[in-house]
């Protein structure tokens, strides 16, 4: 491996890490300004929306999330006082709980959706055409297929 990276492969990394940044803080943005959920919040909602019985341990939140796990305890903590989502103690194991999406949790999903779909669009999608969106899925699935790889190894091998 080397440390010197050519500056046509180093402009993809800048562009991906900076395109990031802007699209999440204008979409942020949108939701605020709509008085919707926060993306944080958003995501972390919408992983217990998917997961079986709208419920998850809290380490399985963490590793599901897309954006940041920073603060995550706390942030359930918000939402636990919001009444978005409960903590449920497990049978089997007294010490671990579950994050349960609520009623109240689905409603503010469903609410702030449309929001967050025309930011997507507006700042994504719609600038790029269908064989560019698969290049860009092909490559970005690709890359995170490594990542989670390593990741896992680095996991196995601690």
């Amino acid at each position: 491996m080397t440390e010197k990276i050519d500056e046509f492969h180093l402009a993809a990394w800048r562009a991906f890490l900076n395109t990031h940044a802007a699209v999440i803080e204008l979409i942020e943005r949108e939701m605020a300004e709509a008085k919707q959920l926060p993306l944080s919040s958003y995501d972390v909602l919408l992983t217990l929306q998917e997961a079986p019985g709208h419920r998850l341990r809290m380490h399985e939140i963490a590793d599901a999330v897309v954006l940041s796990r920073s603060g995550l305890t706390r942030l359930i903590d918000r939402l636990e006082a919001q009444e978005l989502l409960v903590r449920e103690r497990s049978n089997s194991d007294r010490r671990g709980a579950y994050a349960v999406l609520t009623a109240k949790g689905l409603a503010a999903l469903r609410r702030a959706w449309p929001t967050y779909a025309r930011g997507i669009d507006q700042h994504f999608t719609s600038l790029l055409n269908d064989t560019e969106v698969r290049t860009l899925t092909t490559a970005l699935e690709r890359v995170l297929t490594v990542a989670h790889d390593a990741s896992a190894s680095r996991t196995r091998d601690s």
